[in-house]
């Protein structure tokens, strides 16, 4: 599965893209399915999910996988999707880490049909996803050629927020991937121990891919995760409107939540916007076609 070589630059391997955009599959048949009809998840899902914000928060959080994962597998220089890999991997193997955990809370002997068969592919799934990509990007570490010089990097104030919305994701979801029990009492709105380890790995997820795209400090890199900031930071503000009287709005925990998911938003409309202008006109690195 090596890598080809285009000009010396080292491209995305045919099997990253591919494990991308089969990982899509799922979050294509997940997300929309929890987003639109998050108090259906008895009947239609692996798990009972309750309240239906949670739902509807986990159904937006695929979203957003499914668009980045869509736009990483268009790329063709490695460096340009690097920032989605990372991250993905992690989500993947703490999903994988609570499933586990929480086995009996599965729908695996449901007398429902949709809901036994999603949750054994969800089991499936997750127990194939992490190995997988963990041999595939093994590989793409070791195809050859180099990574394009940093040619547009980021402001000093633009990068330094970015690494605040990284470590505030992180450590929201760190806690709440530990210690799931203690954790609620500080989140928005009341989680189980499952849903609170499913909402913590996305957290953690999604915050590793944006401090990844810090690290990367190149316009031309962090496109995909600009993105990702407006898809996830827009579908949740849409799921706390439609949901509103599940929130804590007496904790200041619901005042910083919604803080942060307006952040993102700003954040991630700014980062596209001044990234496209940055490197335009013809500022991107040109491929030849492959002798």
């Amino acid at each position: 599965m090596e890598a080809m070589q285009v000009s010396g630059v080292r491209t995305i391997s045919s099997g990253v893209r591919r494990l991308t955009i089969a990982i899509s599959f799922l979050a294509v048949v997940v997300g929309p399915l929890l987003f639109l009809l998050p108090g259906q998840t008895d009947s239609l899902f692996s798990w009972t999910i309750k309240p239906p914000l949670t739902a509807a928060f986990l159904g937006g959080a695929y979203c957003t996988a499914l668009v980045i994962e869509l736009l990483a597998a268009r790329e063709r220089i490695w460096a340009r999707a690097r920032a989605v890999y990372p991250g993905m991997l992690l989500f993947t193997t703490l999903t994988l880490i609570a499933t586990l955990i929480h086995l009996d809370r599965f729908h695996f002997s449901s007398p429902g049909a949709m809901a036994r068969f999603t949750a054994w592919a969800w089991l499936i799934i997750y127990i194939a996803a992490p190995p997988l990509m963990l041999a595939l990007l093994y590989l793409q570490l070791r195809a050859p050629g180099s990574d394009p010089p940093r040619r547009f990097p980021l402001p000093a104030w633009f990068r330094a927020l970015l690494v605040v919305e990284a470590v505030v994701m992180m450590g929201a979801g760190l806690a709440l991937f530990i210690v799931p029990e203690a954790a609620n009492s500080l989140w928005s709105w009341a989680l189980t121990p499952l849903t609170g380890r499913a909402v913590g790995a996305w957290l953690i997820g999604l915050g590793f891919a944006v401090g990844t795209a810090a690290w990367e400090n190149d316009w031309q890199r962090v496109g995909i995760a600009m993105v990702g900031n407006v898809v996830f930071g827009g579908l949740q503000l849409v799921a706390l409107v439609r949901f509103t009287d599940t929130v804590k709005w007496a904790s200041p925990s619901a005042w910083i939540y919604l803080l942060l998911l307006v952040g993102l938003v700003a954040l991630g409309v700014y980062g596209w916007y001044a990234g496209r202008q940055a490197v335009m006109p013809g500022a991107s690195v040109q491929l030849a076609a492959a002798p």
